[in-house]
């Protein structure tokens, strides 16, 4: 009893930071969107990091156990990137600040992130809401053909079971195979993808029909947005590969140390990124045409600019299209349960006359 008691007596005079460090808690995309924008909002008028925390810390407007962790972070010399990092913001978005700190526009910077989460997550409203209600149906029609099966069509099909009445008492199976195959397939992928190098991975994806376009927009448009930004900055080449080869987002790294490569052994900038089947063709004729004006670090931050655009214009799209896919699916589910249901209830009419 004793002992017990002085453990609790410990741990009330645990130092606060401990218990933060031990709870972990992370930021939702929605909090993430509005810290960014009240981060880049402070920042633009002259406030340093030091006191954007303080004022975030007396104003509420953010969590205290995230203001706690930022505190703690700047306490312990943490710059924005490691600080953020803690609060699960993407390696994208860590690239992006951390090449800020060194050779850019902060507060610029984490205003064009705010839109681009922002956007993220009104596609991700817009994705959970289109499919609730068709997951909400396909539900229900698991449940009908299960009571169809147990219930009504032993009753009804008298022992005879015809090709779709079969169908139909197989077809929860069926679908519940086909959900574990999935899970099993896309388990087994990123088993043996976990140690391959992210530019493997994403050649591979640009070889999926479906995904290519939208995997070479977002990588043209992230990449030339930040190449854009610290040229404007009259940050040289070879500064600008090597910090790319020394963020957290694997695929920024990897390409830089690439990038980094090839400059030293000689080639052009265009040519290397010709070679690099995951941009979209015309980022290296806008490097050459930008080189040749002088004006290579605007033309490609107007150019990410449009990739961003057609990136987010051919998410909505694909995701206006799966709705009615879902519904002409379970449309097609519903026809079928009525003809399961009716040709026995026919074929026994047909038998009595």
């Amino acid at each position: 009893m004793e002992n017990g008691m002085k453990r609790l007596m410990r741990l009330l005079q645990t130092d606060i930071s401990q218990l933060l460090k031990l709870k972990k808690k992370k930021l939702s995309l929605d909090k993430q969107a509005k810290l960014i924008q009240l981060m880049g909002n402070l920042l633009s008028n002259g406030f340093h990091l030091g006191e954007v925390v303080d004022f975030l810390e007396r104003s509420h407007l953010v969590e205290k156990t995230f203001v706690q962790n930022m505190k703690m972070g700047l306490k312990s010399g943490q710059n924005l990137s490691s600080i953020l990092e803690k609060l699960n913001f993407s390696h994208s978005v860590l690239t992006q600040i951390s090449l800020a700190e060194q050779h850019g526009n902060l507060a610029g910077t984490l205003q064009l992130i705010e839109v681009n989460v922002r956007k993220k997550l009104q596609i991700q409203r817009k994705l959970i809401g289109i499919l609730m209600y068709p997951i909400l149906l396909i539900t229900l029609l698991i449940g009908i053909m299960l009571g169809l099966k147990n219930y009504l069509l032993p009753q009804i099909s008298d022992g005879q079971d015809n090709l779709l009445t079969q169908t139909i008492s197989h077809l929860p199976s069926i679908f519940l195979l086909s959900l574990l195959f999935i899970i099993i397939l896309s388990g087994l992928t990123k088993y043996f993808l976990r140690k391959k190098k992210a530019i493997f991975k994403v050649l591979l994806m640009i070889k999926i029909p479906l995904l290519s376009e939208v995997v070479k927009l977002y990588l043209t448009g992230y990449f030339s947005r930040e190449w854009g930004n610290l040229i404007a900055q009259g940050v040289d080449l070879q500064e600008i590969f090597y910090l790319m080869s020394q963020q957290k987002s694997p695929i920024f790294s990897e390409t830089g140390d690439l990038l980094l490569k090839k400059l030293n052994s000689g080639t052009s900038f265009g040519k290397s990124v010709n070679q690099m089947r995951f941009f979209k063709p015309e980022l290296a004729l806008m490097i050459e045409y930008g080189e040749l004006k002088d004006k290579l670090g605007l033309e490609l931050e107007v150019y990410a600019e449009e990739c961003w655009e057609q990136f987010f214009l051919k998410i909505e799209r694909a995701i206006q299209l799966i709705q009615p896919l879902v519904f002409i699916f379970i449309a097609l589910m519903i026809v079928l349960l009525y003809a399961g249901m009716l040709m026995p209830i026919y074929s026994n009419m047909g038998q009595m006359m």
